[in-house]
């Protein structure tokens, strides 16, 4: 019988879930319970294909813990606990069997290597002579890692276990978790199968694919689902060598290896099939699922083309067994913001094995330190939405995603399953205007407009290139309307409202609309990056948008606009859906809206509006129509904010307006990169937790004259030397594109990476936004920027360069006053 209190119940003992105990031991924390419903490793773990590869990820997070899962296995839990952990390093092969993929894979062995990951590109002869069996008539290159391999995962969970409990934790098999305690909006502890009731003050949910089931219990969004996944074990072959490194060949949807005196031919099939989406059983534990087939013989026969012997060997076990996969194949992790104190780390997408060790880590240090110690943006489990909850959203994205984890990784390549779940309130229009779409967050967001769907062709210049370029002039030269309703907006009214977003915010939010900061206050990182904005009172009055509370009447409310991947960080009224956001920009916006309002009061209130003034407009039917004259493309321009259920007669009004003056609707990747030109950041993209405000070049943003959360540490980031900076990079061959990830060069000398990229036609070719550091404890001055030669890998190509700290576009913001 476990304890009734803990400071620590992990549910699900798995991988993932031995790897969060054992790093919670290993931070000290004697007193953490691990409770598994039945067995270690019953539910997915015992079936995992044991691939232990650090090549191939784009994100720094990613490839840290696959580099540390691996010296963990290869070094540490034996020479700790006595057991194998059964890690063979063998080596791995990536093939590259046509154009696209080898531009992939040098996009991304650049990274890996940068990131510390010794990859080599060999040739198809080498390829063979490593793996003999191997067909490489139609390889064009391997990337190789000699020292990848695999790992035996009921012996690496089994020494992790035995880690944990030799650090003083306690594991429970066979008692499951039946429940959280709550009290109030924070995790108490957990209540078991068994009767038995365990306090505590955090869980976290390793519960694999059965974490979304648990979670949902208290309304908390953990969208992972289950899928068949299959491999095929030959007989024994006497041709094979036990020691030969492992194939991953993604065009025949498959990954090889030897097992057991034969080989092990691994599927990740296009056309996958979801799995019990309405209900796992809780008593599935090292269980099979009846393979199909007849669904599965041509895949199989195209994977055993790479090895043609396999084909012809006798088949010992053709297995499937469930895995699961997050919507987005990124994995699911953190506190909750549903319920303080609840962890989750699930949906790994079947690289568990791979990734565990510090997937792991990195959770139980987020728990005993309260913040992350890496960059968690993209696999923050509060990205997600509850629409991602639906059955019929589950079913439909996960069969994509697992068939996509082998496709070619274009740069513009959009999920096309479970679409359509949130619409703008301009859809219809934008549909009529020949908008190709894309989700953001689950919204349907138009991303350029008047060219064909083309979207995943390949790593240079898209189909849509022409239109896109045209949008982007339009900006440029005219005007433009963007939609980005998607935004997440949040009302914040009463007594206290001011107060509270004073504390929050890095600047002084009193008045007009804000550029600002949220810090994390233990550490002066970013938390959020938006705006804030002072509403007039009769506007929120008219709307209804932003309610007054008894005696706050003489206290005007406020709108927080924020990425939309911020949409589950605050608990303020949420007013996303019923307030459309149009960026009405480009040098001819002032007298587009002044044509649209109505009245030559309107008119004048619209030319003589300062920037970062905020004032109510009528346009057409609307007498509530919030203007904001701000950028996030670096001209003249204002932001609308109008009630939904007036955005298609504003939205007429307004392009009707801008007929005479050359008005275009404009999409997503032309606002890409006409932010990217004015070096404009996105917070998930190109900044990220991790970033002090100093790093990422917004410190004019602190106003230390008042208080704000984070204030201490940003006094001491600021004094302290700029050891790296975020630098805007352009590429000076117009006909390279870097998307990110890119490796960046001073000198000769490799940098720092390219953190989000676009192309910048008002500037002559790709631009982004690179972190950039000398090394060595040395400064990352302007003097040191601006006199190296600079140079971007693009797929093995040096291209030169050029860095700079301010804009590559307009950079003393003249446009920007009008």
């Amino acid at each position: 019988m476990p304890s009734s209190q803990a400071r620590v119940v992990v549910v699900g003992g798995g991988i993932i879930g031995t790897s969060t105990a054992y790093h919670l031991a290993k931070r000290g924390w004697e007193d953490v319970v691990l409770l598994e419903r039945d067995r270690l490793t019953s539910g997915t773990t015992w079936h995992a294909a044991g691939l232990m590869v650090t090549f191939g990820s784009l994100s720094a997070t990613s490839t840290e813990w696959r580099k540390y899962s691996k010296r963990l296995y290869a070094e540490t839990l034996e020479a700790e606990t006595g057991l194998a952990t059964g890690f063979k390093g063998c080596g791995f092969i990536e093939l590259a069997t046509d154009g696209d993929r080898l531009e992939e894979y040098r996009r991304v062995a650049a990274f890996n290597r940068k990131e510390g990951v010794d990859v080599q590109e060999i040739s198809a002869a080498e390829v063979e002579r490593l793996f003999p069996l191997c067909r490489v008539d139609d390889v064009l290159a391997g990337f190789y890692v000699a020292d990848d391999g695999r790992v035996n995962p009921v012996d690496a969970t089994a020494a992790l276990a035995k880690g944990f409990k030799n650090m003083g934790g306690t594991v429970v098999e066979g008692v499951a978790a039946e429940d959280l305690i709550t009290e109030g909006r924070r995790v108490a502890g957990v209540a078991t199968t068994c009767g038995h009731t365990i306090k505590a003050d955090y869980v976290v949910n390793c519960g694999g694919m059965w974490a979304r089931q648990f979670a949902e219990r208290h309304g908390v969004c953990v969208p992972n689902q289950a899928a068949e996944h299959y491999y095929l074990v030959t007989e024994p072959m006497a041709d094979v060598d036990p020691d030969w490194p492992v194939v991953e060949d993604p065009s025949s949807h498959t990954y090889i290896r030897p097992e057991g005196g034969g080989l092990m031919v691994g599927l990740f099939e296009p056309e996958a099939a979801a799995w019990n989406v309405g209900h796992i059983p809780p008593d599935f534990s090292f269980g099979e699922i009846e393979p199909d087939w007849d669904r599965m013989a041509p895949f199989l026969e195209t994977a055993c083309g790479r090895v043609p012997a396999a084909g012809a060997a006798g088949v010992r076990t053709f297995f499937c067994g469930p895995e699961s996969f997050a919507p987005d194949l990124a994995p699911l992790i953190g506190e909750t913001p549903e319920l303080s104190g609840y962890f989750v780390a699930a949906g790994m997408n079947s690289i568990g094995i791979l990734t565990g060790p510090g997937v792991g880590r990195t959770v139980a240090n987020w728990v005993v330190d309260g913040v992350p110690d890496t960059d968690v943006c993209g696999v923050h489990v509060d990205r997600t939405k509850d629409f991602q909850r639906a059955p019929l959203y589950r079913a439909r994205r996960v069969e994509e995603a697992l068939g996509d984890v082998y496709k070619c990784h274009y740069p513009f390549k959009a999920p096309k399953s479970a679409r359509g779940a949130l619409r703008l309130p301009l859809h219809e229009r934008h549909v009529a205007a020949g908008a190709t779409f894309r989700a953001v967050s689950g919204f349907e967001a138009p991303d350029w407009f008047g060219a064909p769907d083309a979207s995943d062709l390949g790593w240079g210049e898209p189909a849509f290139f022409e239109a896109w370029a045209a949008e982007h002039a339009a900006v440029r030269e005219r005007a433009g309307l963007v939609d980005m309703s998607f935004m997440s907006k949040f009302a914040v009214a009463g007594r206290d409202a001011e107060r509270v977003l004073q504390r929050l915010s890095t600047a002084d939010v009193s008045a007009g609309i804000t550029y600002t900061q949220w810090l994390r206050d233990s550490t002066g990182t970013l938390e959020a990056d938006l705006t804030v904005t002072r509403l007039p009172a009769r506007w929120a009055d008219a709307t209804g948008l932003a309610p007054r509370f008894g005696d706050a009447d003489a206290a005007d409310p406020f709108l927080v606009v924020a990425t939309d991947t911020a949409h589950r960080h605050v608990a303020f009224a949420d007013v996303t859906g019923g307030l459309a956001q149009l960026a009405l920009q480009g040098p001819r916006s002032r007298d587009i809206l002044r044509a649209a309002v109505s009245g030559a009061d309107d008119g004048d209130v619209v030319a003589g509006l300062p920037f970062r003034g905020v004032a109510t407009v009528t346009v057409g039917y609307c007498p509530q129509v919030l203007i904001a004259r701000i950028t996030y493309v670096g001209e003249l321009g204002f932001e609308l904010f109008v009630p939904a259920e007036h955005a298609v007669d504003v939205y007429d009004v307004l392009t009707a307006a801008g007929a005479d003056f050359g008005l275009a609707p404009a999409g997503l990747k032309a606002l890409s990169g006409l932010r990217l030109e004015k070096g404009y950041r996105d917070f998930g993209h190109d900044v990220d937790n991790c970033d002090t405000p100093y790093d990422v070049g917004l410190g004019f943003t602190c106003d230390f004259s008042k208080e704000f959360n984070g204030r201490a540490k940003c006094l001491e980031h600021k004094a302290a030397p700029r050891r790296r900076r975020l630098v805007s990079v352009a590429l000076d061959d117009p006909a390279a594109f870097a998307h990110h990830g890119e490796v960046v060069y001073r000198d000769g000398v490799v940098v720092g990476d390219v953190r989000a990229a676009s192309y910048g036609h008002a500037v002559g070719g790709a631009v982004g936004l690179a972190m950039v550091a000398p090394g060595g404890g040395a400064a990352a001055t302007k003097k040191w920027i601006d006199g190296g030669d600079w140079a971007v890998d693009v797929a093995g190509t040096m291209v030169p360069a050029r860095a700079t700290l301010g804009p590559l576009y307009d950079p003393k913001g003249l446009k920007i006053k009008g």
